[in-house]
């Protein structure tokens, strides 16, 4: 913990509250982060993040879906995914499969140690 910066500390402890909320099945709102953080003597957290974390975290749908996908795609991502309905799913896909016929498509191509003839071996 010595080692974290200030900013990562205050993430962390309301990280921790959230969870704590979601886990004890009360409402996940900033007053609730408030209060679980000055009971835990957290009290120099600065005050913007419980107002963010409750924000995008007042669902308990979504911290159920952050914890059961660690690593997926970022905020961004997965919204524009979600408010296309899926489409952007399919535009990827397709993206993926132009790439794979690009590599696919070289043709003779040169060959990388100069020679073509295969004399050196």
């Amino acid at each position: 913990m010595n080692s974290l910066t200030k900013a990562q500390k205050d993430e962390m402890a309301t990280s921790m509250a959230v969870l704590a909320l979601y886990d004890g099945g009360a409402e996940i709102s900033s007053g609730q982060i408030n209060a679980l953080l000055e009971a835990t003597g957290n009290t120099e957290v600065e005050a913007f993040y419980p107002i963010i974390f409750a924000n995008f975290l007042s669902n308990p749908e979504k911290v159920a879906q952050l914890i059961t996908t660690p690593g997926g795609p970022g905020g961004a991502a997965g919204a524009g995914a979600a408010a296309a309905g899926g489409d952007a799913g399919d535009a990827a896909e397709e993206e993926k499969q132009e790439e794979e016929e690009e590599e696919a498509d070289i043709g003779g191509g040169v060959d990388m140690f100069g020679g073509g003839d295969g004399g050196d071996y």
